[in-house]
């Protein structure tokens, strides 16, 4: 789903509208230290779901959430004087999962990077399988039964060392 222009400019003065009210006009001790991080606005411009981060423990997250969900009612009538809507849109105030996703993606790198190392030195500390030089020339294999046989090396083998019977198909 694709946002309109117009959605896209509403939305972003809806968080510095957001953002200036929390700083200056709400002061309630549960409030922590919020940045918010994003707007979404709908098509028709009635919803507006507001993401935010805390900064803090759990503890301070939850107050935190619950002091926002208190000063609702400020912030829609301040976004309502500042975006000059005929009807001022509602919100909805989410915590972001942004950072807690970035953390998660940041423990999987680090895993991924062990493993990585781990493997590298075991590459380093074992050898090849089987000779240094695997691949025969035909100067160094003898032939078999003192006929023509199938020789590896830089050609690869002849029709005319691979019996008939292959090229034909069973005798009817």
């Amino acid at each position: 789903m694709t946002e309109s222009p117009r959605a896209r400019k509403i939305a972003d003065r809806i968080k510095v509208l957001v953002a200036e009210t929390l700083e200056r006009r709400v002061k309630d001790p549960r409030l922590g230290f919020v940045t918010v991080t994003d707007v979404r606005v709908t098509g028709d411009l009635q919803h507006a779901t507001v993401f935010y981060t805390v900064f803090g423990t759990e503890e301070e997250r939850a107050g935190t959430a619950a002091a926002l969900e208190s000063a609702k009612g400020v912030l829609r009538r301040e976004v309502g004087r500042g975006v000059g809507l005929r009807l001022t849109p509602s919100l909805e105030l989410v915590p972001d999962a942004m950072p807690e996703n970035a953390s998660h993606i940041d423990d999987l790198l680090r895993q991924a990077a062990e493993r990585d190392a781990e493997v590298s030195a075991r590459a380093s500390a074992s050898g090849f399988a089987g000779d240094p030089d695997p691949y025969r020339s035909r100067d160094e294999e003898p032939e078999q039964d003192g006929g023509p046989g199938v020789r590896l090396g830089a050609g690869s083998a002849q029709a005319a060392d691979v019996p008939d019977e292959t090229f034909r198909g069973p005798a009817r």
